[in-house]
C-alpha cells in the first residue's frame, strides 16, 4: 500500500527532515542522504529525499515548491540504481520506501524515498572510494560522521561502548587500589568480608545491576583487564593511563587573571579524592559571610555549599577523559570558575541546558552510579538543576554556562552582598591611600 504523500505539507516540516533534489546529477548523493536519515544522529525519526522538485520563492518573495518532476525513464533510472546501491553497497542494507507523485502540467513525476530511522549505524562505500563511510545529517546539509560526530553515532548505535566501560588494553588487574577499593565498597554497601577478593575481578559478575564488572578479558590472550571506570575509581595512578584525569584548583585576589596567582594547587589521585579535595578547597569560599544590621539575615553565605558540590560533581563525572587536559576550578573576587573539559552532548538542548531544564544525560553513567552511591551526587540528573535551585535560594545570582565545542565552563556569582561589601572596601582602601598621600606630599610650615 503507497504513502501517500503532501509535497506541501512536507514543505512545511522540518527543513532538517527534507532533502530536494531537483536534477540528481549523482546517484551516490542520494544514497548518502538515505544513510544520514537513517543514522538520524539528530533523533528526528528519518527523513525524506524528494527528487524532481525544489524549495524556492515566488515573486513576492512567499515560499513555493518548484515541481519540475522527472520522465519516467530517468525516474526508474534513479529509483533502480538508488535502491541497489542501499542493498548491496550500504551496511547494514537499507531499503527506504518509494513514492511516485505525477506532475498534471507537465506528465512528468516526482519520486520521493521515505527513510525511517533505524537502531544501526549504516555505510555506504560508493564507486570510486577506497574505503566505506557513515554519513549523518546536520541542519539542512549532509555530511560525513568524521571524529566527535563519528564516536557519538557509533555510540548510540552501540557499535562502540561507552568510553568508561571499555577495558583498558594498557592496564591489569595490580593497578587497581585492593584498599581503596574495599574502602569505597564498604561504604556503598557492596564490599562482603567473605568473599575472596579475587571475585570483585571477575569480568563475568558485575558488581550490580546497574554497573558492568570491574574487569574485561581479551579474546585473543585471555588477560583480564580493569575498565576505563574502575581505574579512575580505584585505580593507583589514573594519569598513568588518562593524562587529563587531575585538576587544578587557583584563586586570584580580583576579578581576572591579570594579577599574579595567589594560590596554585594540583590534584591527583582517584576522581572521589580529586572531588573531596576540591570540596575541603571550596569550604572557606562558602562560609566567607558578610554582617548587615539592615537584613533581617545579616550573615550571607557567599556561595551556598550545595551549588559548589554539584558544579564540582558535573564537572568530574561528565568530563570527557579521552582529552589530556584537566579540569579546573578557579577563584575570583567575585565568582567561581568550573571548568570540564568536553562539550555538550548533542541530545541535550543548549536552551533547556543553560536554564536548567535539561534531561537527565550520563557521559560517564558508571562513574555517575558511584559518587551516587558515595552520596557525592544526584541519581537522576538533577545536578544543573539543584545549582539553579540552591543559588536562588541563597540570594545569589543565577548561574552561567558558557558552552564550547570541547569544553563546559559554569560559572557561579557571589552573593550580591559581598559585591558591595567588596566595593565599599576598595573605596575605603582608594580613600585612606589619597589621605596618606595627600598627608605625605604636604609641606611643612615656617
Amino acid at each position: 500500500m503507497a504513502v501517500q504523500i503532501d509535497l506541501k505539507e512536507l514543505s512545511a516540516r522540518e527543513s532538517e527532515r527534507v532533502e530536494w533534489k531537483e536534477n540528481v546529477a549523482k546517484i551516490s548523493d542520494v544514497v548518502e542522504t538515505i544513510v544520514a536519515f537513517a543514522n538520524d544522529i539528530s533523533n528526528l525519526g528519518g527523513g525524506y529525499v524528494v527528487c524532481g522538485a525544489k524549495e524556492g520563492k515566488d515573486e513576492a518573495g512567499f515560499q513555493k515548491l518548484f515541481l519540475t518532476g522527472l520522465t519516467s525513464s530517468r525516474l526508474k533510472e534513479i529509483e533502480g540504481k538508488a535502491l541497489s546501491e542501499c542493498r548491496e553497497k550500504v551496511d547494514p542494507p537499507i531499503i527506504p520506501i518509494t513514492e511516485e507523485i505525477a506532475i498534471p502540467e507537465n506528465g512528468n513525476r516526482i519520486l520521493v524515498f521515505i527513510v525511517p530511522a533505524t537502531g544501526h549505524a549504516h555505510n555506504y562505500r560508493s564507486s570510486g572510494k577506497d574505503a566505506s563511510t557513515y554519513y549523518i545529517r546536520l541542519g539542512r546539509e549532509t555530511r560525513e560522521a568524521r571524529n566527535a560526530l563519528l564516536h557519538e553515532l557509533l555510540l548510540r548505535k552501540q557499535v562502540i561502548e561507552p568510553w568508561d566501560r571499555r577495558m583498558n588494553r594498557e592496564a591489569t588487574i595490580e593497578e587497581i587500589d585492593l584498599v581503596i577499593l574495599r574502602d569505597y565498597l564498604q561504604e556503598i554497601g557492596l564490599w562482603d568480608a567473605h568473599k575472596p577478593v579475587e571475585d570483585y575481578f571477575s569480568y563475568q559478575a558485575p558488581l550490580s545491576s546497574f554497573v558492568p564488572p570491574l574487569t574485561g578479558k581479551e579474546n585473543m590472550t585471555g588477560i583480564v583487564r580493569p575498565r576505563n571506570f574502575a581505574l579512575l575509581l580505584f585505580g593507583k595512578n589514573p594519569t598513568k593511563f588518562f593524562p587529563g584525569a587531575w585538576a587544578v584548583f587557583s584563586t586570584y585576589p580580583g576579578r581576572d587573571r591579570s594579577a599574579p596567582v595567589a594560590q596554585r594547587i594540583e590534584i591527583v589521585g582517584t576522581v572521589v579524592e580529586q572531588a573531596k579535595k576540591l570540596l575541603s578547597l571550596l569550604q572557606p569560599e562558602a562560609y566567607t559571610t558578610v554582617f548587615d544590621k539592615t537584613d533581617a539575615r545579616p550573615n550571607q553565605v557567599k556561595y551556598p555549599l550545595r551549588a559548589l558540590q554539584e558544579a564540582v560533581i558535573n564537572a568530574l563525572v561528565h568530563r570527557d577523559y579521552e582529552s589530556d587536559q584537566p579540569i579546573r576550578v578557579t577563584v575570583f573576587s567575585d565568582r567561581i570558575e568550573f571548568y570540564s573539559i568536553g562539550g555538550l552532548p548533542r541530545v541535550i538542548s543548549p536552551e533547556k541546558f543553560k536554564a536548567g531544564q535539561a534531561s537527565p544525560y550520563w557521559r560517564n553513567q558508571s562513574l555517575a552510579y558511584f559518587f551516587n552511591k558515595l552520596r557525592l551526587a544526584q541519581g537522576e540528573g538533577q545536578g544543573i538543576a539543584t545549582i539553579f535551585r540552591a543559588m536562588a535560594e541563597a540570594g545569589c545570582p543565577a548561574p552561567i554556562f558558557e558552552i564550547g565545542e570541547e569544553h563546559l565552563i559554569c560559572i557561579l556569582a557571589a552573593h550580591p552582598r559581598h559585591a558591595l561589601f567588596r566595593e565599599q572596601k576598595e573605596k575605603t582602601g582608594a580613600g585612606k591611600r589619597g589621605r596618606r598621600e595627600s598627608k605625605s606630599g604636604r609641606s611643612r610650615r615656617k
